[in-house]
């Protein structure tokens, strides 16, 4: 079961690793991305990053459904994260019913699109126009469980809010 999937430029950092790890008490990180799954140099590192204890699975986002599908997951404790909307929202189509939540983190700020952006208020989050349909559709799926939260010492924020706030 993934207790939260979590949008993130960054994939594993200091608040991934340290604070939300612990938060959540999860024994096992799920990264799903496409490139950090072919790509060597990248696996090494969020290995590197991952906390002494926590098992770490780096699978492009179609295997990261075959994963979180898979019988022994559903007793797991797994933490997921994505670099992206997109990727976040291909995952809860797909297993929607083993998602508990998304927290749509920090995003948009390093990816390579330098097209037109869509800035949320508190600047964490910058999306391109197709991020933010594929934002709206996941907040529609998932409801009050697809939030806005840093650090869990943070209130939550509710996409749907965030979403709102751009019509102002």
């Amino acid at each position: 079961m993934i207790v939260q999937l979590r949008i993130d430029d960054r994939l594993i950092h200091g608040q991934v690793a340290l604070v939300w790890s612990k938060e959540l008490g999860t024994p096992g990180i799920l990264v799903a991305n496409d490139q950090a799954a072919v790509n060597n140099t990248v696996k090494m590192t969020l290995k590197m990053a991952c906390p002494p204890g926590i098992k770490l699975i780096v699978k492009g986002v179609d295997d990261a459904v075959g994963v979180i599908q898979d019988p022994r997951a559903e007793k797991m404790r797994i933490f997921a994260l994505t670099r992206n909307v997109k990727d976040a929202l291909k995952l809860v189509k797909a297993c929607q019913e083993k998602i508990c939540e998304v927290n749509l983190a920090n995003a948009g700020k390093f990816d390579s699109d330098m097209g037109e952006k869509i800035n949320f208020p508190g600047n964490r989050v910058s999306l391109t126009p197709s991020e933010l349909e594929a934002a709206r559709e996941l907040a529609a799926i998932m409801g009050d469980r697809f939030f806005s939260q840093l650090i869990p010492t943070t209130s939550k924020v509710t996409v749907t809010e965030m979403l709102q706030s751009l019509k102002k």
